[in-house]
């Protein structure tokens, strides 16, 4: 497979709040713990290494912030790059882009390792929508795989 050729995980979700109020959900981990992991070591700045967590799950994940320009766009290194685009639609909308790429590992498991980054940052967008439309923490990320928990999950109830 080439890198002409290599796959690309994109998704996108308009969102109803402003660039600002979006980005910075996704910034704060007191925010995006409500739509996506459940902890994280310090919220996103720039040049930062960060962990988030994901207790149901017992995993975790190494985070490096290579760019994070307010409110318009974020990159980081998660173990591959990941960038969001906050594009402000001048009507208190925000349509977010969520693109991730650099995958390794043979062609199949590029694929499929864009595959699922792809269905996950769909749920990430749905349920930061939720959350930040109607104050819904809907659970998307912990109720994915329940099976999978390690131990019993202390899921946000709707407000």
């Amino acid at each position: 497979m080439s890198s002409a050729s290599a796959p690309v995980a994109r998704t996108q979700m308009l969102i109803r709040a402003p660039a600002a109020t979006v980005f910075e959900a996704f910034v704060d981990p007191a925010v995006t713990s409500r739509f996506w992991f459940t902890r994280a070591s310090a919220p996103l700045q720039a040049g930062a290494d960060v962990v988030w967590y994901w207790d149901m799950y017992g995993a975790e994940g190494q985070v490096h912030v290579e760019a994070l320009e307010r409110p318009h766009r974020l990159r980081i290194t998660w173990p591959n790059p990941v960038e969001w685009r906050f594009d402000d639609r001048g009507d208190g909308t925000t349509l977010v882009t969520i693109e991730a790429s650099g995958f390794t590992g043979d062609p199949d498991a590029r694929v499929r390792d864009a595959l699922d980054q792809q269905e996950g940052f769909a749920l990430v967008l749905a349920g930061c929508k939720a959350f930040l439309e109607h104050g819904i923490a809907l659970g998307l990320v912990a109720d994915h795989a329940p099976d999978a928990h390690v131990g019993t999950p202390s899921p946000k109830s709707p407000s």
